[in-house]
């Protein structure tokens, strides 16, 4: 598959051929939905807890006698029946750690590039320079190459101009700046464009083909 290569202003510079092993692979749904789900449930912190009868204070002084007050028997006001009593059937801390193979996560990143591609959500510069840090100058380039649509951009390393790009980018609320080696399935599906540079594609041709 070959596109053609911007610079900042949406001129095209040349044309690029995009591997054939991650731009035009075969596309999974379910593959794709799998690594989504566990990098979601990974994401989880699984801290959430409730006190049962047990962890909460009082309680320690039976309510009133056994017989011959006609009211039913209790043993404890931190019961759960009672009103700050303890909780029964809620959450408790746990894991919720999935496992998915490398391959098999590593597939579904090509299968979401290709589809990203075939829709035309692909937008490939020369090189992303700015002269100076400003959020005005981004919103600009962004516009000229995407317009208005939410864009995910790359960068292949933290070089001397990843500060510039990266305070430039911060402040733009449809807008996210993601390192090519630290490419996942939730931010790669959460945005309508993706916009990298060439040194990006070479990252990504280092660890998807």
């Amino acid at each position: 598959m070959k596109v053609d290569v911007l610079n900042m202003k949406g001129e095209k510079v040349k044309t690029v051929e995009l591997p054939a092993e991650i731009f035009e692979a075969p596309v999974n749904i379910d593959l794709m939905h799998q690594a989504y789900i566990q990098q979601m449930a990974n994401a989880r912190l699984g801290t959430s807890k409730t006190k049962t009868r047990s962890e909460v204070s009082g309680g320690g002084k039976k309510p009133w006698k056994q017989k011959g007050t006609g009211r039913a028997r209790q043993g404890s006001t931190r019961a759960p029946q009672w009103v700050h009593g303890g909780k029964i059937h809620t959450p408790r801390p746990r894991k919720y750690t999935q496992h998915m193979p490398l391959k098999m996560r590593r597939a579904a990143l090509r299968s979401a590039l290709t589809a990203k591609a075939a829709e035309s959500g692909l937008v490939v510069v020369d090189e992303l320079v700015l002269s100076e840090p400003k959020t005005r100058l981004m919103a600009q380039a962004l516009n000229v190459l995407v317009g208005d649509a939410t864009v995910l951009i790359l960068v292949a390393e933290k070089d001397a101009n990843y500060d510039v790009v990266a305070r430039s980018t911060n402040n733009l609320p449809d807008a996210r700046l993601l390192m090519a080696s630290y490419l996942n399935i939730r931010d790669l599906l959460g945005y309508d464009k993706l916009v990298m540079p060439l040194k990006a594609l070479d990252v990504l041709k280092s660890f998807l083909v």
